[in-house]
């Protein structure tokens, strides 16, 4: 018994006339028109052929084994007026269609296949044949579950993706997406399917094989190329309607098997795809090819002794897909034309140039593609392919790898985008380069110098003699001032501090971005040309802040006896003077050595306590002026590590959270470094 289908295999048979080529025209037109018309047995025979039916004339052909327990005519109703007993076409002699009849028995396949099988006579004609009975309520589809480490792949690509949206371009990111898009299509479909494509090049005996498969002629077959125009499915059970749709296929191109109890337990599940000629003439056809191989869970590919080794079928296609080695087969046809050992020979050299493409054989228990050898025609092989096949639906896994091995891909191919070549990041000894960078840019150590010597003078003037602060003020006093050279110079001091900035912000970006991805070095240089807008200027006003402090700096406590001390020094030399100029005015007894005496203590102890003075303010003055250099360099590396360090950081962070992600995507699971 084989399923009668929507369409007739219209393969060349040998003997045929003009006469029965008009009437397979004739069936065809028939097939395509009209609702409204019912073959007969008489029709068909004439013919030659099985006409070719349509889903509107498998409603009109008649009541089949489909019973309706609401329709008034059933035979197992007592109180029918129909006569039970069938004629030998399946249908009573005296009943007429009914198009309620026959709405009720078309919707019992939940995949719009046709529920018409025929049977062949002994002339070669066809006569319709009872249906079995089938439960009109649709099997359950179970949803494909992926495992554990599978799912934590696709969850990690997903973070993937969306941490570097922003980073990289959307071409760069389109097979990752493509790839977690048909993996969550996957998913909501049927996980006790598994579909299967046949592909090949043209004339190499796919079709020919898809119907030893199926026990029927289903896909046509001849000398005309090409002759597999569209993709056709075979189901050997049901609840994959779904599954075919994601496909594209129409109900007209979807097939039964021949209903075999043994065929249907050994490859119950699986959804065979014929499909168009990958190097055909036709565009749409090979567009055809390349759209369902992405879609589809495992792929024949069918050679023949003379393609086997064709360039267009390794570099397009088995290349390419060398990773998904464990979700292909290669199946050398046409042995019956090879010779001997010919055959074995052809075999052993089709396995090296597969393994020269990078396709693991699964040979020896390894996981790898099958590599098989048999004639389509003669049915060498065929059961061997069918056991195979058999075990591999069994699995149900070739849906996961096939999609663990579309992640694998597009890992590889994300490689150049997020692979460095040594660690990133910026080292501590970076990071103070830069801040002593900006420090110079500032005038950290000059600011440091000049509060230095600002303690240093406010010691001299409070512990100085008042004749030596007399004259020092007389002489700033006298001193030219020259504001344009003073403005000059600030200018070429601002435009030298300007220049050294930039130089610093351009050395610790190519710090940061050595080793990365051009696109994430790219984003780090990026980060820093931004912070580094507006950070001169930043830099000045903190130079202005934090630099030498105005007023007096604080005294240390020794500073009041050292200014007693001054003080009374410039009394004895007050003192003596007056006491010698009264001696000489007559006013007061000559006596020369007391106010000598006064005058050299006082002339001499001015000067000595000023001198002590500035030994003892050399620490407070360091230590002062380190302190103005500390706080200005601070504060310069603050903005810097503000509006530069810290862009670069969020950068660099955001590579290894993606870089992370990409090792679980891979599948390593190892931390960034």
């Amino acid at each position: 018994m084989t399923a009668v289908t929507d369409r007739t295999d219209h393969a060349d048979h040998p003997g045929d006339d003009e006469e029965g080529r008009e009437n397979r025209e004739h069936a065809r037109v028939e097939g395509d028109s009209a609702a409204t018309h019912t073959s007969t047995p008489q029709e068909e025979g004439d013919s030659g052929h099985a006409r070719v039916e349509t889903g509107k004339d498998a409603e009109e052909a008649g009541p089949t084994d489909f019973t309706d327990p609401t329709d008034p005519t059933d035979p197992t109703d007592p109180t029918g007026s129909v006569d039970p007993s069938p004629s030998p076409t399946g249908t009573s002699p005296t009943d007429t269609p009914n198009p309620a009849d026959s709405a009720d028995s078309g919707s019992a396949w939940d995949d719009g296949l046709i529920a018409r099988r025929v049977a062949a006579t002994a002339e070669g004609h066809t006569r319709p044949v009872p249906e079995a009975v089938v439960e009109s309520r649709p099997p359950t589809v179970i949803p494909l579950a992926y495992d554990g480490p599978l799912r934590s792949r696709l969850d990690a690509l997903r973070e993937l993706v969306g941490l570097s949206r922003t980073r990289l371009d959307s071409r760069t990111l389109a097979e990752a997406g493509q790839v977690l898009d048909e993996a969550a299509a996957r998913r909501r479909l049927s996980g006790e399917h598994t579909v299967v494509a046949i592909a090949g090049a043209t004339g190499s005996g796919k079709s020919q094989l898809f119907n030893a498969l199926a026990g029927v002629a289903i896909s046509e077959t001849g000398v005309r190329r090409p002759t597999t125009a569209a993709p056709i499915a075979c189901t050997w059970s049901d609840g994959a309607a779904s599954l075919i749709d994601r496909l594209g296929i129409p109900g007209r191109l979807r097939r039964r098997p021949l209903q075999s109890p043994e065929a249907e337990a050994q490859l119950r599940g699986l959804v065979l795809v014929d499909l168009p000629d990958h190097d055909s003439a036709a565009v749409q056809h090979r567009e055809q090819v390349d759209r369902v191989l992405a879609l589809v869970d495992a792929v024949i590919w069918v050679v023949d002794p003379e393609k086997y080794a064709d360039a267009v079928l390794h570099e397009r296609y088995l290349r390419p897909l060398a990773g998904h080695a464990e979700v292909t087969f290669v199946v050398l046809n046409q042995v019956d034309r090879l010779p001997g050992e010919a055959a074995d020979q052809v075999l052993d050299d089709l396995r090296r140039l597969l393994d020269e493409d990078g396709i693991a054989l699964g040979e020896y228990g390894e996981p790898g593609a099958t590599v098989l050898a048999l004639s389509a025609l003669t049915g060498d092989g065929i059961a061997e392919l069918r056991e195979v096949l058999g075990h591999f639906v069994a699995e149900r896994g070739a849906a996961a790898r096939r999609i663990s091995a579309d992640v694998d891909a597009a890992a590889a191919r994300l490689w150049p985008v997020y692979a460095n070549r040594r660690q990133a990041g910026l080292s501590e000894e970076a990071r103070e380069e830069f801040a002593d960078r900006l420090a110079d840019a500032v005038g950290a150590t000059a600011a440091g110098e000049a509060a230095e010597r600002a303690w240093c003078r406010n010691a001299n003037r409070a512990c100085g003699t008042p004749w030596l602060r007399l004259w020092r003020w007389c002489q700033d006093q006298g001193e030219p001032q020259s504001g344009r050279l003073a403005l000059r110079a600030h200018a070429d001091e601002e435009a030298t501090a300007r220049q050294r900035v930039e130089q610093a912000v351009r050395t610790v970006a190519e710090q940061a971005s050595g080793g990365l991805p051009a696109p994430w070095a790219q984003a780090v240089r990026e980060a820093a040309v931004r912070g580094s807008q507006g950070l001169s200027e930043a830099l000045d006003e903190l130079a202005v802040r934090a630099g030498t402090p105005t007023g007096r700096p604080p005294r240390p406590g020794w500073w009041p006896v050292a200014v007693l001390a001054q003080a009374s020094m410039t009394i004895l030399q007050v003192i003596g003077g007056l006491w010698l100029l009264g001696q000489v005015i007559g006013f007061m007894s000559p006596n020369l050595g007391v106010p000598a005496l006064l005058m050299v203590i006082g002339i001499v102890g001015g000067p000595g306590v000023e001198w002590a003075c500035k030994l003892a303010v050399r620490g407070p003055a360091r230590r002062y002026g380190l302190e103005a250099e500390r706080r200005l360099r601070a504060a310069a590396s603050g903005c810097g590590r503000a509006r530069v360090l810290d862009p670069l950081a969020a950068e660099l962070l955001r590579y290894r959270e993606v870089r992370e992600q990409y090792l679980r995507v891979t599948g390593v699971g190892a931390s960034v470094r």
